[in-house]
């Protein structure tokens, strides 16, 4: 029976040092998956803050675009401003004729002036911008400005001299249309002696 006994006594102090490691690495588990969920947790946190971070810069980045297109655009309506632009014409000559067409739409015909020299013509106008046509407590802002504004001129040179007491012109649903002749000298024939 001893043997027995110390089979059982060994067994019983082998099963108690299982116990005891099975413990141990219970808990070494335990710790291992406390400190895993908390670094997941970490990480999680931290990828989630450069996320948001990231998306934040994207915002930040789409505003900056934003107003650089808005400085941009101030900046070029205050150069249309402060620089002369052109009036569109077409203009075409027969043997006796220019004709000019010029478009001038939103502005009276007496806003239009035309001055004519020796062998040149001058149309001039001013534009008002669109956004003048708003009050300033309706807070309307340019988002695109394409159509001219400010103040416009077109000097048309001729080839001929013109014939500047017959010229003519005609302002309807903002176009203009001048008719000029052209100064046709007769030839003299000198008689040399």
């Amino acid at each position: 029976m001893v043997k027995s006994e110390t089979i059982d006594a060994e067994f019983s102090e082998k099963k108690e040092k299982f116990d005891e490691k099975k413990e141990e690495t219970k808990e070494r588990i335990n710790e291992t998956k406390e400190k895993f969920d908390e670094k997941k947790e970490k990480g999680k946190n931290i990828a989630d803050n450069v996320i948001n971070d990231f998306y934040k810069s994207i915002d930040e980045f789409k505003d900056s675009i934003k107003n650089m297109q808005k400085t941009a655009d101030q900046r070029y309506s205050e150069y249309k401003k402060s620089t002369v632009q052109t009036i569109d014409i077409d203009l075409v000559e027969t043997k006796e004729m220019y004709f000019i067409k010029a478009a001038v739409p939103g502005v009276t015909k007496e806003d239009v002036s035309i001055e004519a020299g020796d062998n040149d013509l001058t149309i001039e106008t001013t534009f008002k911008p669109y956004i003048e046509e708003f009050d300033e407590e309706e807070g309307a802002e340019v988002i695109v400005s394409a159509i001219k504004s400010g103040r416009c001129v077109k000097t048309v040179r001729f080839t001929n001299s013109i014939d500047i007491e017959k010229i003519t012109a005609k302002f309807t649903n903002g176009i203009v249309k001048i008719t000029i002749p052209k100064l046709i000298i007769p030839k003299h024939k000198v008689n040399v002696e």
